[in-house]
């Protein structure tokens, strides 16, 4: 059973793992400065670098977009994995062995081991194959490219291969590369016969097919001889990699695009995901041997952040009578997305592949920018079935129809579309909308009754909810199965801070131990201790460990939210007094000792946000946040709509060049705060004196003297240094 990754392994992970290494798999960075780096941010476009990382810190933000977070959060929106996914890659990567809470297990070493092997084995298959296009035997493969308007380079971006036509030629390249024909056999481009096992592929043009991440796990390929008796394509069999139900072909070139631009084009052919590629459409998949179905679109929906805030998916089919049914299999799976679905139909029947050869690139963007919705292709599609001149037919239609139209999800677009359907039919609108509600209440009263039936069956025992909180601080868990996420770190412990991160001595921020005298928020921030960032259930959340997600379907689950903060206004002095001190105490906790740290906490900062993010400083101190844990602390702790500020403050560059110059420049800052601090005290201790009678009250008069000239002796004291 998959388990909770344990809290603490997560945070090694994190800390073991350099963000920069990972980010320079995406970006190129160059130097912004000491310890911060920067480039073209990969989540929105732009022409000069505002997303900066700082490794020292763990953090990255763009400046222009507002993207931020740790390493674990970078790779889950890059790569679109889920939370347990991502440190278990992480992991891996570092060779470290995860630990998973309640006796669960996560995969096993030996199986991370054989799951590696076959990566390597494919990977080195598709570089065989990628040569193997350019040899004289591949001159087949080359010219099948050059007919459908395909030349060297798009063959290289789509990684285009081509298979021998002998019967051992991958199987010699690999097992001379080391690997057995055990290893050999599991990985799907092999077929065993009485004499052992001979290539799979042979005489075919080879596309790679990837998963999300970039990994080769598996191949498609298609017959390029008379010869051959084999289907016109033949794919990857069924392997440990290799599930067709959750394989879309070109995932990992346009995955990107498809989160940015909220769109995702799924079209029937390996050439068709090219055509549209190069055509500007980067946001084109295609299945691979199998209808679109429910694994596809978790994925999809995975990519889109189908939330109901926005996004389409666009269904491209033939225009026969195959591509008409595949096109209402498309409109029953439907109700799964909450995007926007609609078709794309070429009245010729061309495809994208054959538009693009006959009329260009331009054709092609036409095509899918003629998109109808699905639910009005599929009442089309149904009302062909009958003849609409006889009254007959026209009964039929209707009765075939009104269950389509029930089903769209708008209840704004049902009634508008009674009305077009009374149209196409030539009968009464209200004839239509009673046809419909009736659907309606009939689909409606089979789903009760299954629903009923389902019930009895399972026993109240095993009456649950789909996603099941457990408690305070867990995680909300499904069926069991379910590994993202991870327990959050224990919140009842007592609020002694437990020494600054980085700090080699453990220094204590005031010795306090219970945080009651710093600040005027220490309950906001208790309050939102006890909050879950509402994230999706299977990721956990950006860059940490096991907060839950309510679910959607129970708001009286979910926690009051926070009034919206504004961003401070930095043309005030002081308020930028306090970002840069907010800055220092993100990025270089460790330079700070004792002393340093209790005034820190004892400041009172003017702007909200800024108090906001200096209360969740105080609370990640207090909890005990380790480095690797402390921005990501301080993140989870200021409402969500101050996250990316932050993110922004973790990574913004610090004026100077060298160690020296920080240490000089981080003192100077915050004894500039703590100059501001003793001035507003000495303000507010003046007033009381002089409303203070010395006659009356002597001891207090004299206290308050003392008072000021002990602020006095702590302001000049800051200021010789």
């Amino acid at each position: 059973m998959a388990g909770l990754i344990k809290r603490e392994d997560i945070d090694e992970v994190r800390q073991r793992t350099d963000i920069k290494e990972i980010v320079d798999g995406y970006v190129t960075l160059k130097s912004a400065g000491i310890g911060s780096f920067k480039g073209l941010c990969p989540f929105h476009d732009e022409r000069s670098p505002s997303f900066h990382v700082r490794p020292q810190v763990g953090t990255y933000h763009c400046f222009g977009c507002g993207e931020g977070g740790d390493v674990i959060s970078f790779v889950q929106k890059m790569d679109h994995t889920t939370f347990s996914e991502t440190v278990e890659k992480l992991a891996h990567r570092i060779n470290y062995t995860l630990r998973y809470e309640d006796g669960g297990t996560g995969p096993r070493r030996e199986d991370v081991g054989k799951r590696q092997r076959l990566l390597d084995a494919h990977k080195i298959a598709a570089e065989f194959f990628r040569a193997q296009l350019l040899t004289p035997g591949g001159a087949a493969g080359r010219q099948f490219l050059e007919g459908r308007g395909f030349d060297q380079a798009a063959a290289e971006h789509f990684g285009v291969g081509y298979a021998p036509q002998g019967w051992d030629g991958l199987l010699k390249h690999l097992t001379g590369r080391g690997f057995s024909q055990d290893e050999l056999k599991l990985t799907g481009m092999f077929s065993e016969g009485n004499r052992g096992i001979y290539d799979r592929f042979r005489g075919r043009l080879i596309w790679p097919i990837r998963d999300i991440s970039g990994d080769t796990i598996g191949f498609g390929a298609r017959k390029l001889f008379e010869d051959d008796q084999g289907p016109k394509y033949l794919n990857t069999p069924e392997t440990a990699l290799y599930k067709k139900s959750q394989v879309l072909y070109g995932i990992d070139l346009a995955k990107r695009d498809i989160a940015r631009n909220r769109q995702l084009v799924v079209v029937e052919g390996y050439t068709d995901v090219m055509a549209c590629h190069l055509a500007g459409i980067t946001t084109a998949v295609a299945t691979c041997g199998t209808a679109f179905g429910a694994d596809h679109i978790k994925i999809a929906r995975r990519l889109l952040s189908d939330d109901g805030s926005g996004g389409e998916v666009v269904f491209t089919f033939d225009g026969d009578e195959a591509g008409q049914k595949a096109a209402l299999r498309a409109f029953e799976e439907d109700q799964r997305f909450i995007a926007q679905t609609f078709v794309a139909v070429e009245p010729t029947g061309a495809d994208p592949c054959d538009l693009r050869m006959t009329r260009g690139e331009p054709a092609v963007r036409e095509l899918i920018s003629s998109r109808r919705p699905l639910f009005e292709f599929a009442i089309k599609a149904t009302l062909k079935r009958f003849d609409l001149n006889t009254v007959e037919g026209r009964v039929q239609a209707l009765r075939a129809a009104a269950p389509v139209v029930a089903q769209i999800r708008d209840p704004a677009m049902r009634p508008a579309y009674s009305r077009e359907l009374a149209g196409w039919l030539g009968v009464d609108v209200e004839d239509v909308l009673r046809a419909v509600a009736a659907a309606g209440k009939r689909a409606k009263d089979q789903q009760d009754t299954a629903a009923a039936g389902g019930a009895q069956r399972s026993g109240a025992q095993q009456r649950q909810p789909a996603r099941q909180y457990s408690g305070p601080g867990q995680q909300y868990r499904g069926d069991g199965q379910h590994g993202g996420g991870n327990q959050h770190q224990d919140r009842s412990q007592p609020r002694g801070y437990s020494g600054a991160p980085g700090r080699p001595d453990g220094g204590r921020y005031g010795g306090q131990g219970d945080g009651s005298r710093y600040g005027r928020h220490g309950r906001a921030v208790e309050r939102r201790e006890q909050q879950h960032s509402q994230y999706p259930e299977d990721a956990g959340y950006p860059g940490e460990a096991g907060y839950a997600t309510p679910d959607a379907g129970h708001p009286e689950e979910a926690p009051p939210s926070e009034p919206a903060v504004s961003l401070p206004d930095l043309r005030d002095p002081s308020v930028r007094m306090e970002r840069d001190a907010l800055i220092v105490a993100l990025q270089q906790p460790g330079l700070l000792d004792a002393e340093q740290w209790q005034h820190f906490t004892e400041a009172n900062f003017r702007a909200p946000a800024h108090a906001l993010v200096h209360e969740a400083i105080r609370a990640a101190g207090f909890a005990g946040a380790t480095p690797s844990q402390w921005v990501e602390s301080v993140r989870q702790a200021v409402p969500e709509e101050l996250r990316g500020l932050v993110s922004e403050l973790a990574v913004t560059p610090l004026p100077a060049h060298n160690d020296d110059a920080v240490r000089l420049y981080c003192r100077g800052i915050l004894n500039r705060l703590f100059d501001i601090q003793i001035t507003q005290l000495k303000a507010d201790k003046m007033g009381q004196l002089q409303r203070t009678d010395p006659a009356a009250d002597p001891e207090a008069f004299q206290r308050l003297n003392r008072e000021l000239m002990e602020l006095e002796m702590q302001r000049r004291a800051l200021r010789s240094e």
